[in-house]
């Protein structure tokens, strides 16, 4: 079932949005070569809590972090580790939750680590395309197949493929909410799109066919041919006019 938001609940959202957002940009702040994905992870935590509000991922089902850190071929849930340590020409996705009064707020990146190739600048830029592409697909009277056509053309066009194993999804109260939304194009229309319904949109891009695995641990996803891969989301609002980016304040990420 399909959540709709009330203005108070949007509220709540927002400031946990924000805080998710703020939160992201520090853990960006530390993408450099040498640094462990741990410290990332910690100083992630350290500053959800500061902010009164709780980090989304720890322990749910399970994971034991408060973030996601996918390097290169990894495409979600990466593990942050001290032994996982950062090189020049790695990217990294840093995928954030932060649980306040009683809602989450869901963000990913993917960064560069020092001097990277010009596909991998690019594969992060055509992602990054990808998710705004779809967002602006994300409005009332639309449907869910909509956002998913945008993400999948544009990486297409640009010569790279979408993840289908993995997809979006709604977001509120639970951090997996309904709807399921694909990067592809499944051939029917979807749910359509009402205002305050609270969507997580978030590409997953690989250089090669897209296809995954998911390692030993459990939960680190990765690309089958062992290509790189990049991750950015936004968690979006649906309004009655243009949709609101609850995690992107402005100038930001």
């Amino acid at each position: 079932m399909i959540l709709i938001k009330s203005g108070r609940e949007i509220e709540a959202m927002r400031k946990a949005g924000r805080i998710a957002a703020l939160a992201l940009i520090e853990g960006g702040k530390l993408v450099r070569p040498g640094i462990p994905t741990r410290q990332i992870d910690d100083a992630i935590r350290r500053f959800i809590r500061r902010q009164g509000a709780t980090p989304s991922f720890l322990g749910y089902r399970g994971f034991p972090a408060s973030t996601n850190t996918s390097v290169n071929d990894e495409v979600i849930h990466g593990i942050p580790s001290r032994r996982r340590i950062l090189r020049d020409g790695d990217i990294i996705s840093i995928d954030v939750g932060a649980y306040f009064e009683g809602f989450h707020g869901d963000t990913a990146a993917t960064f560069a680590v020092g001097e990277i190739s010009k596909e991998a600048r690019r594969l992060i830029e055509v992602t990054r395309e990808c998710f705004f592409k779809g967002a602006a697909r994300a409005v009332s009277g639309a449907r869910i197949s909509d956002i998913s056509a945008a993400v999948q053309t544009h990486a297409e066009q640009n010569g790279f493929n979408v993840v289908r194993d993995w997809t979006g999804h709604g977001v509120g109260r639970e951090l997996h909410e309904d709807p399921e939304i694909p990067n592809f194009s499944e051939g029917k229309r979807g749910a359509r799109l009402l205002p305050g319904m609270t969507l997580a949109i978030e590409p997953m891009i690989s250089a090669g066919s897209g296809e995954t695995d998911v390692l030993r641990d459990g939960w680190t996803v990765v690309t089958t041919d062992g290509s790189h891969a990049a991750h950015y989301e936004h968690t979006v609002l649906v309004t009655k006019g243009e949709p609101e980016l609850l995690t992107k304040l402005d100038g930001s990420i």
